[in-house]
């Protein structure tokens, strides 16, 4: 039992270390508009909760395991959002794929048509009209105040936070993002 204990512990000191040296790695990217990012130490459970797509069918993060995700909570009111969403738009035709893809959550009361004018005056056509009914999600991960973008890894975890907009199609944050699908698994 003790040989146990302590192989289970030098497994996880291994793995605490390995994402403090990612997130070590990633500190040299924290430049320009990404200088406000906070990668965390360690990574964070994201919500296991549910949102609806546009044709009202339930979704969640959980559908994009095995992919980096750019987790953007925004509203439909909020000025700073209507400013970032193009760069995520940009952002998303960049470096959308198999292994990365921006997902946009509209946070609190977005009804569908709201949401749909919102993407049409300022051009956005490739995201996903994604809505979080109640702020369940947004209360789940502690999101107060939007914009806030969060980075999932492909373990569906949180691993790094930004709070207030951003130039997501910068060449600072272009780089940063490459760097996080660029890292090794696990």
């Amino acid at each position: 039992m003790k040989r146990l204990m302590r192989s289970v512990l030098l497994y996880l000191a291994a793995g605490l270390g390995a994402n403090t040296a990612a997130a070590q790695d990633l500190s040299s990217y924290l430049a320009g508009e990404m200088r406000g990012l906070v990668i965390h130490d360690a990574p964070v459970a994201a919500s296991s909760l549910p949102f609806l797509r546009v044709d009202e069918s339930e979704g969640s993060l959980a559908d994009y395991a095995g992919q980096i995700v750019v987790l953007n909570f925004w509203a439909t009111w909020c000025a700073p959002c209507r400013e970032e969403m193009p760069s995520l738009q940009n952002l998303q035709t960049a470096l959308g794929g198999e292994d990365f893809t921006v997902v946009t959550l509209a946070t609190g009361r977005n009804p569908p048509q709201a949401i749909r004018r919102f993407f049409e005056e300022i051009g956005v056509t490739d995201l996903q009209q994604y809505r979080d009914i109640n702020q369940q999600i947004a209360r789940e991960m502690g999101v107060f105040g939007l914009p806030i973008t969060v980075i999932l890894n492909r373990e569906g975890q949180e691993i790094a936070r930004l709070r207030g907009d951003a130039h997501w199609d910068s060449p600072e944050a272009l780089a940063l993002v490459r760097a996080v699908i660029d890292q090794p698994e696990g």
